[in-house]
């Protein structure tokens, strides 16, 4: 079977890589998978470009530019939505023409205009489309966090300065609608939350949507504890630690509570960040012993599992919750508040917590109630391997490929 997966980039970003390492799984399986993309980070000739370089930039910038101009020229909530007005000629390329299936996964900020895909689903092709974020049934934003317009058909959007009834969300609303009349196209939910709101949307509520996780290569994380066992060490990482979305004053916050209130349990507990932060002085007001390693190559992040006891997201939404996984498969109990798809990975109080969100109280009992409960590491590495594991996630993809007409 020869499927192209489409994603914005082969590396860079949690779409990126989790969509390689799709692609690799079902090269592993048997299978003729390769990637296009605008974005290209690898060396892999199973990747190649979509489009020119020179062709990406005009679309990536003309998008921008519209988005600008109805937010009023304010860059506060630029890249919290996108349009896709411009894309690159993605169906001119070699590998797509001659697909059997073509996957779509995060297609936004220039690879895939909205004219392009409803091209694309005349080809009559077997047409799949991962939803990574909110996107595919709102208007225009990723995550709508409490905006609950993409229940009804958008409008008066609050990610943009201009906003009215027929607004720019309103507007790429209906040219979707239009399109989703046409296509055939099934929907992958990345989590069981995600598939929820799909199934809750005006857009995707009649939709074929089936929720097939992330896939996840379990078999490179090892179990086994490394480092110093006398602390309980805490990791939490993200691409951007104090990105909005990833709740990192709430962190700070159930940190300080472990640290005032429970003394004896704070001086055995070390946190172990890691990713970008834009204002490192933040951490001044922490007063949990912690180490910040900044950004690291995601080679190390095995490591960094490996000598950690619990893995943490602050996040006041997460669609699939990489991280958590990824600590689960390194033997981690993971600790989250229950607001998305970290459901699908925590059994509260079984192979993690669930605090309420956004309860940093809550959160910090869950953190609590980790480091006293010395998890058994080989079996959460089974679990993510039986829920994750790329083999397995791969072969799903498989089936639901060979049911489609």
């Amino acid at each position: 079977m020869k499927i192209v997966l489409l994603c914005k980039s082969d590396s860079l970003g949690g779409a990126a890589i989790v969509t390689y390492r799709l692609m690799d799984a079902l090269c592993r399986e048997g299978h003729d998978a390769r990637m296009l993309v605008v974005d290209r980070r690898t060396d892999d000739p199973r990747v190649d470009l979509a489009g020119t370089p020179e062709h990406y930039r005009w679309a990536f910038y003309s998008e921008r530019i519209k988005i600008f101009a109805a937010n009023g020229l304010n860059r506060r909530d630029l890249f919290k939505v996108s349009t896709a007005s411009h894309g690159v000629d993605v169906l001119a390329h070699p590998w797509l023409k001659s697909a059997d299936v073509v996957c779509l996964n995060w297609i936004n900020q220039g690879l895939l205009s909205l004219g392009e895909l409803r091209r694309l689903a005349a080809m009559g092709k077997k047409l799949v489309w991962t939803m990574h974020d909110m996107w595919c049934f709102t208007g225009i934003c990723h995550h709508a966090y409490d905006c609950r317009g993409y229940t009804g058909s958008c409008g008066r959007c609050p990610f943009v300065r201009l906003r009215h009834r027929n607004d720019l969300s309103h507007r790429i609303w209906q040219r979707k609608r239009d399109i989703y009349a046409e296509a055939r196209i099934h929907f992958v939910a990345v989590s069981s939350w995600l598939a929820e709101r799909a199934r809750e949307s005006l857009l995707l509520h009649r939709a074929d949507v089936t929720v097939i996780p992330n896939a996840l290569p379990v078999e490179q994380f090892a179990w086994q504890r490394i480092g110093d066992e006398s602390k309980t060490v805490v990791a939490m990482g993200a691409a951007r630690l104090d990105d909005p979305v990833k709740g990192f004053p709430l962190m700070i916050e159930a940190a300080n509570i472990i640290a005032d209130n429970a003394p004896d349990a704070a001086a055995r507990i070390e946190l172990v960040l890691f990713g970008n932060l834009r204002n490192p002085e933040v951490l001044n007001t922490l007063r949990l012993p912690h180490r910040w390693l900044g950004p690291v190559a995601p080679d190390r992040i095995h490591s960094i599992y490996q000598g950690a006891d619990i893995v943490l997201s602050s996040s006041h939404f997460e669609t699939s919750g990489a991280t958590l996984a990824e600590g689960l498969a390194a033997g981690c109990m993971p600790v989250a508040f229950d607001h998305g798809g970290q459901g699908d990975i925590i059994d509260h109080l079984r192979t993690g917590y669930l605090a309420k969100h956004p309860d940093a109280a809550d959160l910090a009992d869950g953190i609590l109630w980790a480091a006293s409960h010395r998890a058994d590491r080989e079996s959460l590495h089974a679990i993510a391997d039986e829920r994750f594991g790329d083999r397995q996630v791969a072969r799903r993809y498989v089936e639901l490929f060979n049911s489609l007409k």
